[in-house]
């Protein structure tokens, strides 16, 4: 047995109390004490936070721990303190001045193993000198795929971090994450400046969760239907709404039929908001009907139920959503509420947020006219954007080598940037190819709904990983709506790279009978006839 996996399985061992450590968490912090950046993708409840504190015992220096909410910090912080792992500190905007100097003293005295932060606190500008000086052995990022587009939960202030981890001199970096379909992992490693990373992805199936899908062409029967479904359910149990009225008045039914049943979404106040999840997470409320606003953080353990009222915007949003279910290991339903009409509406929000060649233009003349780095928010008073305009405008340019972002999430113009006409154009482009491939998002989630195969199947094809049977535990393998495997065609293997000439090289997802799905690095996720590729040569074998 190599060395670094008997001092890693000693450590589990002695310092963590366990008898084994679970399949991916044994590799990934092994491939950390040998110097790589790593990616672990891995489900809830899979132990990712084992992972940092495992290897951070073993690495020389401390720990720094990004995780974007204050509540998540706490959680971390004490599972910490009660496997007596190491000495630990969070750092948020809670703390008073004296206790912001106080945990730094200890940083810098070599009393701190870990210290956790939310990455807006980078914006500070003793924060990243005082961090740097410390000389941290492992960087890592919880909750990584915020920092991703193409993600279900893109947060602006983890753009700062690549920048962060470059000026700490590229410690060992550590990406976790519970969701990340292949453009999302690539958007990680690349915005995060990872070297030669090691990208581990493990168990993306949760085989207690019954999935289902039940179609309704009009709003009050799709209603009435909840209503029904949810008055029968064991409880407790969430249901995810696209709107805040629909949050308020699926809630609103709810409480008419008898349940205890509270609205959530990010119109309240954020002391409601704290409230009705304490209530829920009691079990003083029986059923939370929320938007997106309510999600990361949240580790209920006897969910039985999660339900759509509306279509999600992606297949990564509605497996986070659905994985807040049965994490004790019993059994749990996963029911989406289809209406073909609700698609529009997510249509209309995967086109918002684009932006104009003139604003982009704008925002770039914005900061080289400024004699220094500019924060995002004089940036938006000077040019009148909206946030979401702004972001897009300043993501381009960055992507294009016009603009840096740096550590403190100010933006300045780069030592050598392209002409500012030619760039404006690349990024609109840019801008239109985010938008195309959002909606190939929204098209895979249609697929979900309507899809006359194994759900499951589906699901995890869509993140990488193959089923080799249906499941038998989903609507469609029960009702026997599979496709026998000696029906299938399928002239390229899954997740092998393929070429169009039109759409560009591609990544092979899955087959559904005489369809098959390749997510096109350019143009997103495109379904084509396998008959058509095989006679007209489509698709070519990518090297």
């Amino acid at each position: 047995m190599p060395a670094n996996r008997e001092r890693i399985r000693r450590t589990a061992h002695d310092v963590f109390d366990y008898d084994r450590l679970r399949p991916g968490q044994e590799a990934a912090i092994q491939s950390i004490v040998e110097g790589r950046d790593t990616l672990a993708v891995m489900p809830t409840g899979s132990g990712k936070s084992a992972i940092y504190q495992i290897a951070g015992t073993l690495l020389p220096g401390p720990t720094v721990i990004i995780s974007p909410l204050i509540a998540l910090q706490r959680d971390q912080v004490e599972a910490i303190e009660a496997q007596d792992a190491g000495r630990v500190a969070l750092m948020n905007s809670t703390l008073s001045a004296d206790e912001r100097r106080e945990t730094f003293a200890a940083l810098h005295g070599r009393k701190l193993d870990f210290i956790l932060l939310a990455p807006e606190q980078f914006a500070a500008d003793d924060t990243l000198e005082r961090v740097r000086a410390a000389r941290p052995a492992l960087f890592v990022v919880d909750e990584a795929h915020c920092i991703s587009e193409w993600g279900h939960d893109f947060r602006p202030e983890y753009l700062r971090l690549g920048a962060v981890i470059a000026t700490l001199g590229h410690p060992a970096v550590l990406a976790l994450t519970a969701t990340a379909s292949p453009p999302v992992r690539a958007e990680i490693l690349e915005r995060l400046g990872m070297r030669d990373a090691r990208v581990i992805v493990r168990g993306f199936d949760r085989p207690n969760i019954w999935l289902g899908v039940e179609r309704y062409e009009d709003e009050p029967a799709k209603l009435r239907a909840l209503i029904e479904r949810v008055g029968e359910a064991e409880r407790p149990g969430i249901v995810y709404a696209a709107t805040r009225r629909h949050a308020e008045e699926v809630a609103a039914a709810l409480r008419e039929r008898g349940v205890v049943a509270a609205h959530y979404h990010a119109g309240l106040k954020a002391d409601e908001r704290e409230r009705i999840q304490d209530d829920f997470m009691e079990d003083r409320v029986e059923v939370i009907v929320a938007t997106t606003a309510f999600g990361m953080g949240v580790d209920k353990a006897n969910v039985r139920f999660v339900y759509h009222y509306d279509i999600s915007d992606s297949m990564d949003s509605y497996y986070q959503e659905i994985g807040r279910a049965g994490r004790d290991g019993e059994p749990a339903e996963a029911i989406l509420f289809y209406r073909p009409a609700d698609l529009g509406l997510r249509r209309f929000f995967a086109g918002g947020g684009q932006v104009s060649a003139d604003e982009v233009t704008r925002v770039a003349e914005c900061v080289r006219e400024h004699p220094g780095p500019m924060d995002p928010k004089e940036i938006q008073e000077e040019t009148g954007l909206s946030q979401t305009k702004l972001m897009t405008a300043i993501n381009r340019l960055e992507e294009i080598g016009v603009v840096a972002v740096l550590p403190t999430g100010e933006v300045e113009m780069a030592e050598q940037p392209p002409d500012l006409g030619e760039a404006a154009e690349e990024a609109t482009a840019a801008a239109a190819r985010y938008k195309q491939f959002s909606r190939s998002r929204i098209a895979m989630m249609q697929g979900y709904a309507e899809v006359h195969d194994c759900r499951r199947e589906y699901l995890l094809n869509y993140f990488g990983e193959e089923l080799d049977d249906p499941c038998g535990y989903c609507d469609n393998c029960e009702a026997g709506i599979t496709v026998a495997e000696d029906e299938a065609h399928e002239p390229f293997p899954i997740n092998s790279r393929v070429r169009h000439k039109t759409y560009g090289e591609g990544l092979v997802q899955r087959y559904e009978g005489d369809k098959m799905v390749v997510l096109f690095d350019d143009v997103g996720y495109k379904t084509l006839a396998v008959a058509l590729v095989t006679e007209n040569g489509l698709l070519e074998q990518a090297r």
